[in-house]
């Protein structure tokens, strides 16, 4: 029996493709605009276990775009947790620090109460509570900060403005975990089989890359270990207004995941020194 993976080209699809053995579904084959289509797909492929690395991630468009981001990120979901849920297959499905409204400074726990600030948050914690709903066993698991080699993220963009600038401004305020692509979807794959095996862990966790940094710090790492001579200086939230508001404090607490899967944060500054050389070399040979 197969893994099934909705997404191909997202950061965590892509490393799923690129780690294991999957029945990935793109769009084409798989639209979570139609929720049913997503469901039919699962109940025609049997997998042993299904991960939902597909997602509405326009976090800004999302405020105009509100009920497209439901139905691909609340809607779609549910229907795949049914459709698992009655085959008696695991579902693990990624969701994001962006349920919770971000005060204090004190990690977020899976249990912590949710209230998202702006429509992608609230489409997430839509198919959070749709997947709970349908009984079967499942994962969620919420990351933050995804980075990788692959698509439009952080370390990609400070990358290519940092060779293009002398300085930037970025935010200083907001603090959390950056997470690489690569590590998520290790822990989607250990999770699954784990699951598979017991599906009393079925429940809520947490995984985001150690250890917690602001924009600022991230974005000056990135610049140290690129050798880019591009400056960063601390802004606030305030100075950097956007259609969503974000939250300001994104650390999760990681501890139930580590305890039930034995799953570590990963160490996101050492996945920054294996990306950047990875992407010299793309470029050389392109």
């Amino acid at each position: 029996m197969t893994l099934l993976v909705f997404g191909t080209t997202g950061q965590v699809a892509t490393e799923l493709r690129a780690r294991a053995p999957v029945t990935a579904l793109g769009r084409d084959r798989a639209d979570l605009t139609d929720p049913a289509a997503c469901a039919a797909a699962i109940r025609a492929h049997r997998p042993r276990a299904v991960i939902n690395a597909a997602a509405y991630t326009a976090v800004d468009r999302a405020e105009g775009e509100e009920d497209l981001a439901t139905a691909v990120n609340g809607d779609a979901p549910g229907a795949m947790a049914v459709a698992c849920a009655d085959l008696g297959i695991p579902l693990v499905h990624i969701s994001t620090d962006y349920v919770f409204a971000g005060g204090g400074d004190r990690p977020w726990r899976p249990e912590d109460a949710t209230a998202p600030l702006g429509a992608y948050g609230r489409s997430k914690l839509a198919g959070e509570a749709a997947v709970r709903a349908a009984g079967g066993a499942h994962a969620i698991l919420r990351t933050s900060w995804v980075f990788s080699a692959h698509g439009t993220n952080f370390l990609r963009t400070m990358l290519r403005l940092g060779a293009e600038r002398e300085a930037l401004s970025v935010v200083a305020d907001q603090v959390g975990g950056p997470t690489p692509a690569r590590a998520i979807a290790a822990a989607c794959l250990t999770i699954a089989d784990q699951l598979a095996a017991d599906p009393g862990k079925t429940g809520t966790y947490h995984f985001a890359g150690a250890p917690d940094t602001s924009w600022a710090e991230f974005a000056r790492a990135i610049m140290a270990e690129a050798g880019l001579a591009c400056t960063v200086e601390d802004i606030p939230t305030t100075a950097y207004p956007t259609p969503a508001r974000r939250p300001l404090n994104s650390r999760l607490d990681c501890r139930m995941t580590q305890e039930v899967f034995g799953l570590d944060r990963p160490d996101w500054r050492a996945a920054v020194q294996d990306i950047i050389p990875d992407l010299a070399r793309e470029r050389a040979t392109s």
